[in-house]
């Protein structure tokens, strides 16, 4: 009767966990709509195709499903170029996946054990979103929208032991892409950051701009790679005011600490430069924009890389814009859930050198605003996109020209001057925001000669789903053990 009344348990829990697996495992098809875990198909002609005729004949909502989750299935010859462009010499498709504010904790000697664990869990609970979405997508870049970490008031090694979390938890990549990560961690010495103050202040202003100027960059480890690599996309981390402050309190260490393990904070990409489908990606550290700063070199820095891109990059490009940064633009209050809003430090007697500085910011002034949409998209540019982080909640708005003031708005206003750009603040992938991914898709329209884009969100569940279905699974072992072992 005993063991009759175990087999019962034993079994009811191996199915509560194949369940949740199931769950855990295929939740972009469960959860969502099946239009919104996919790139967008622009025309019919790029519906995913299979090596399997049969397949192809199924309905597409069925098709689709069993094309993403088992990719080996997919026909991608069409694709299988090492260039820019397919076997019918269209432009490929821009395929990038963003991801919000991940902001992992850190463990430090009073942290209680429950809290160690939660944060262990943290880090694969992100790491899947990322493998699955990574799996399923094949994206060619990746964006992570800033706040990587959850504070920038952390020494040196609490940094460095992020960053080694962050590249073999989170966003696991094959080893020469994290070698610097994983040799500066092994050494774990404090990164000599007044060496690296020097080198920025000697450097000349046009030989700074230039280093941060590139072209048809795929691969950050091979330069020679001209072609989208769906295998091991482009990542592109961006500075969130967790990881390098407000520019009120942003010092010398944070920003060069985060150089060295991230990359620059401000650069632009260049794509099929000259061509009719030419487009880029500018990275921008809305973080060194605004002030009164603690370093004003930083606003100087990044106010001469946004006019240099005015003067020299503007003046032949007639393409499209994908801009990628972490604090939103100026909108009216009520547009999205953060309202505009600038702190500055005020009695401040620990650190009095900081009052009158920025403190905080939910928005980039007016002003700022208003010059950052003027050069970044010219009047003889096309089509382009924002894509924002930092409030966690996610908002969609679209920038109008009306008159020469660009204002936002919750859809395209039909007065406009010219195309709108539309601004994605790109919902947070933390559990309480039920783990999100940003699916950018951005298509070149040969009728048009431009580039159109989509944005669709794929969700998750907070994070004790994942958690449920590793302790269930773990339960689930030591249950059918136990049957072996007793004969149950």
């Amino acid at each position: 009767m005993a063991s009759g009344g175990f087999k019962i348990f034993k079994w009811s829990v191996v199915a509560v966990a194949i369940a949740f697996n199931i769950l855990v495992y295929f939740y972009p098809d469960i959860l969502n709509d099946s239009q919104l875990c996919k790139w967008h198909e622009f025309s019919e002609s790029e519906r995913l195709k299979s090596k399997l005729g049969f397949i192809n004949e199924l309905d597409q909502s069925v098709s689709d499903k069993l094309l993403m989750n088992f990719p080996f299935l997919q026909d991608n010859k069409l694709q299988n170029t090492k260039s820019p462009y397919d076997i019918q010499n269209n432009v490929k498709d821009i395929h990038l996946l963003a991801f919000g504010d991940p902001q992992i904790n850190g463990n430090w000697a009073l942290t209680k054990y429950i809290k160690r664990l939660d944060n262990y869990g943290n880090d694969y609970y992100l790491g899947h979103i990322y493998t699955t979405m990574k799996e399923r997508l094949n994206p060619s870049h990746v964006a992570v929208m800033g706040d990587l970490f959850s504070s920038q008031w952390i020494y040196d090694s609490e940094f460095y032991n992020r960053t080694y979390r962050y590249v073999e938890r989170l966003f696991t990549r094959p080893i020469e892409y994290k070698q610097n990560v994983l040799d500066i961690y092994k050494k774990h010495e404090d990164y000599d950051w007044q060496k690296w103050l020097n080198q920025e202040v000697n450097l000349d202003p046009m030989v700074r701009f230039n280093s941060r100027v590139y072209n048809d960059v795929y691969d950050w480890y091979d330069f020679d790679k001209k072609y989208p690599d769906f295998e091991n996309p482009l990542f592109i981390n961006l500075t969130g005011n967790h990881d390098i402050g407000y520019s009120g309190d942003a010092t010398w260490q944070h920003m060069a600490r985060f150089h060295l393990l991230f990359g620059q904070n401000n650069y632009v990409i260049n794509y099929n430069k000259g061509t009719a489908e030419e487009w880029r990606i500018i990275v921008l550290d809305s973080l060194t924009l605004e002030g009164p700063a603690l370093q004003e070199e930083f606003l100087n820095y990044t106010w001469s890389f946004v006019n240099n891109i005015d003067q020299y990059e503007n003046k032949d490009f007639k393409g499209s814009t994908v801009l990628l940064t972490h604090i939103p633009f100026y909108k009216r209050e009520g547009l999205c859930k953060d309202g505009p809003e600038h702190k500055y430090y005020v009695n401040n007697t620990q650190e009095p050198y900081k009052n009158g500085k920025l403190r905080s910011q939910n928005h980039l002034s007016y002003e700022s605003t208003q010059k950052i949409l003027n050069i970044i998209f010219p009047k003889d540019s096309k089509n382009g996109i924002i894509l924002t982080g930092h409030d966690h909640y996610g908002c969609n708005s679209w920038y109008n020209l009306l008159g020469d003031t660009w204002e936002a708005s919750e859809s395209v206003r039909p007065e406009g001057e010219r195309f709108p750009i539309r601004e994605i603040v790109v919902k947070s992938m933390m559990g309480d925001f039920d783990g999100q991914t940003g699916i950018l898709t951005g298509h070149f329209d040969k009728l048009k000669q431009s580039w159109l884009f989509e944005f669709t969100y794929c969700s998750f569940l907070v994070q004790h789903y994942w958690w449920a279905s590793k302790a269930l699974t773990i339960v689930s072992v030591f249950l059918l053990s136990a049957g072996f072992l007793f004969k149950w």
